[in-house]
């Protein structure tokens, strides 16, 4: 049997993550890089990945832009943008200060998907130039990660991306879509294990921030009834008769 630990041992167990991160980010000096996929055999190949030769795939790309997911590593690019408003436990610290969560963030990208992540921190709290920029990037990025963008504005910076016709890569809120899609599929698991239909489960939903807007939107897209979610915040049960509701409606169009 193992020995149980004391109340001493387990602080500084939980500690050591910190401990190790503030000895190990100044060592590394960040956790990505960019490092070249092609074959460089002398400086003769540079005329193949750089000028004169790569005018080529340049034209290519001019006259039909779908060449560019061929000649390029744009499909396995993604954006990981941020305005640092709402950074994992520690809120607001702005997106220089969030700029190792980004980091990070790209880093699971790499090491558990293969796909390339750039962190993008905006130094901007605008969610109209935080959409703008995104637009900007396009051409850069096969997809587009928002992440730790505060709410209700999240909810009008993913939307409208989404809805733009001129936005043609794929736009997501890990916050948002990441975490409703992880719980729905232990939901689904679950109810495999208790052989319950997910039309006859019933869910308590403590918090409607960002996450848990978005799961019950997903419940109820998979078709939960609305009348067996359970939705708490701070002052209690959500219900029509609070008057607090309406009014956060009023302020909030985005999130209600």
């Amino acid at each position: 049997m193992p020995t149980e630990l004391t109340k001493e041992e387990l602080l500084a167990k939980a500690k050591k993550p910190a401990e190790d991160a503030m000895r190990l980010h100044p060592f590394y000096r960040g956790k990505v890089q960019i490092a070249p996929k092609c074959v460089i055999r002398g400086f003769d190949d540079f005329a193949i990945w750089y000028t004169p030769g790569v005018a080529a795939p340049c034209r290519a790309i001019q006259e039909n832009e779908e060449l560019a997911y061929e000649y390029t590593n744009k499909g396995n690019t993604v954006a990981v943008v941020s305005d640092g408003t709402r950074v994992l436990g520690l809120g607001d610290i702005g997106p220089l200060a969030g700029l190792p969560v980004m980091e990070g963030k790209a880093l699971l990208f790499k090491y558990l998907g293969g796909v390339d992540a750039v962190p993008i921190c905006l130094d901007t709290k605008d969610p109209y130039r935080i959409i703008l920029a995104v637009k900007w990037l396009q051409p850069s990025f096969g997809g587009i990660n928002l992440e730790d963008i505060s709410q209700p504005k999240c909810f009008r910076v993913l939307d409208m991306l989404r809805t733009d016709p001129e936005v043609r890569i794929p736009v997501w809120h890990d916050d948002q879509q990441g975490t409703a899609t992880v719980i729905l599929a232990g939901v689904i698991n679950a109810l495999k294990v208790v052989g319950k239909r997910i039309e006859e489960a019933k869910f308590a939903i403590i918090g409607v921030g960002a996450a848990n807007v978005a799961t019950i939107r997903l419940l109820l897209a998979s078709g939960v009834p609305f009348g067996n979610i359970v939705a708490c915040d701070s002052k209690g049960i959500l219900h029509p008769e609070r008057e607090d509701i309406a009014q956060r409606k009023i302020e909030f169009v985005d999130k209600w």
